[in-house]
C-alpha cells in the first residue's frame, strides 16, 4: 500500500494530448432541468463528475456507482435505463458523503472482487483489484489441479478465502483475522454467497494455533510504514491495524513466514501480497525459511505476490 505498496494515491491528471495550458477544453452544455424543476440524472452524473474530479481518480465511475445505489439498481440499469429519470433525493446525500473522502464501498456497502461481491463497511479493509493478482497466481500454480484446503491469513471481509472457493466449488477453507468486526463480515459474505458450509473464520493471530495442511495459503498482511503518505480515503476511514506494519512495513511478512512451511500441503503453495517496492525484502525472508520463490505483477506493471513453494 501507499508507496511500498498499493495503487492509494489518485494519479495525475495531466494535459491532454495537443491541449495546451491556455485553451481550457471545451464542454458540452448540460441539459436544463426538468419541467417541475428536478435535474435528470444524466446532467446530475456531469455535475456530480465535476465536483469528484478532485476527491477520486474515476469520478464519473464513482457518481454512477453512487446513483445506482440511491435508485437501488445496478449500475448497468441505470445507464442503459435511466439517464433520463429525475435525479432523486437520495443522491445528494450520498454524493456529499464522497465529496468528504469517505470510500466509496463503505457508502455503497459493497464492493466487487474478482468473480463475487463483497459485503463491506467501516472497520473493513477495502478489497482492491491489485489483490485479485494472487487469486490470478493460484490458478496458474495450480493448473488442471485444485487445491482442497485453503488458509487465508489477514481474510478481512474474507475476501481471497471466498474469491478462491469461488473459482474451485470443491474446496474449503479457513479464514484467520484479528479483527472480529471484518470476521462478521467475513461470514455474512460466505452466507451471502452459499458458501458457509465450507469457509470456517477463525480470531487470531496469523497462523498461531493453526493446524493441519494446506494446499493453498493466501496472504495480504498490513505492509505500509508506519510514516507512509496515504490518500484522505484511506488514512481517515480504513482500519489502522489492516494496512501499517512497522517503520519499513515488514513486520508481519516476519511474523508470518516462519510458520508457512508447517502448514503448507506437498505440491501447494504460498503466495502473499506485498508492497510495490517489498519483493527483494519479503523473497529474502522467504528463501531463508527454505522456500523457492516467484513473482507476479499486477496490471500495471508493478510487483503485487510473491509465490513460495
Amino acid at each position: 500500500m501507499g508507496e511500498s505498496g498499493k495503487a492509494l494515491s489518485p494519479p495525475g491528471r495531466g494535459l491532454g494530448e495537443g491541449q495546451s495550458q491556455a485553451t481550457p477544453p471545451r464542454t458540452a452544455p448540460l441539459p436544463g432541468p426538468l419541467p417541475g424543476g428536478e435535474r435528470e440524472i444524466r446532467a446530475a452524473l456531469v455535475l456530480a463528475a465535476r465536483e469528484l474530479a478532485d476527491v477520486s481518480p474515476t469520478p464519473r465511475l464513482d457518481a454512477e456507482l453512487l446513483m445506482a445505489h440511491a435508485l437501488g439498481i445496478t449500475r448497468e440499469a441505470l445507464l442503459l435505463n435511466h439517464l433520463n429519470d429525475p435525479a432523486p433525493d437520495a443522491f445528494a446525500p450520498l454524493l456529499a458523503r464522497r465529496l468528504s473522502h469517505e470510500p466509496i464501498a463503505y457508502i455503497t456497502g459493497t464492493r466487487a472482487f474478482w468473480t463475487i461481491d463483497l459485503a463491506v463497511g467501516p472497520g473493513v479493509l477495502v478489497p482492491r483489484a491489485d489483490s485479485e493478482t494472487l487469486i490470478e497466481a493460484a490458478i496458474e500454480h495450480f493448473g488442471a489441479r485444485a487445491p482442497a484446503r485453503i488458509l487465508d491469513l489477514g481474510t478481512g471481509p474474507g475476501t481471497l478465502l471466498l474469491a478462491a472457493l469461488d473459482h474451485w466449488p470443491q474446496a474449503t477453507g479457513l479464514g484467520v483475522d484479528a479483527s472480529a468486526q471484518a470476521l462478521d463480515y467475513a461470514r455474512r459474505n460466505a452466507r451471502d454467497l452459499g458458501m458457509a458450509d465450507r469457509a470456517d473464520f477463525r480470531l487470531g493471530d496469523w497462523a498461531a494455533g493453526i493446524e493441519g495442511a494446506f494446499d493453498l495459503i493466501l496472504g495480504n498482511p498490513p505492509y505500509i510504514g508506519t510514516h507512509e503518505p496515504l490518500p484522505r480515503e484511506v488514512r481517515d476511514h480504513e482500519p489502522g491495524a489492516a494496512l501499517f506494519a512497522g517503520e519499513d512495513g515488514l513486520d508481519d511478512y516476519r511474523a508470518i513466514v516462519p510458520q508457512l512451511a508447517a502448514l503448507l500441503a506437498a505440491g501447494g503453495a504460498a503466495i502473499l501480497e506485498i508492497g510495490a517496492t517489498q519483493a527483494d525484502a519479503v523473497s529474502e525472508l522467504l528463501v531463508a525459511a527454505g522456500f523457492a520463490v516467484a513473482v507476479r505483477r499486477d496490471l500495471a506493471g508493478h510487483p503485487r505476490a510473491l509465490i513460495a513453494a
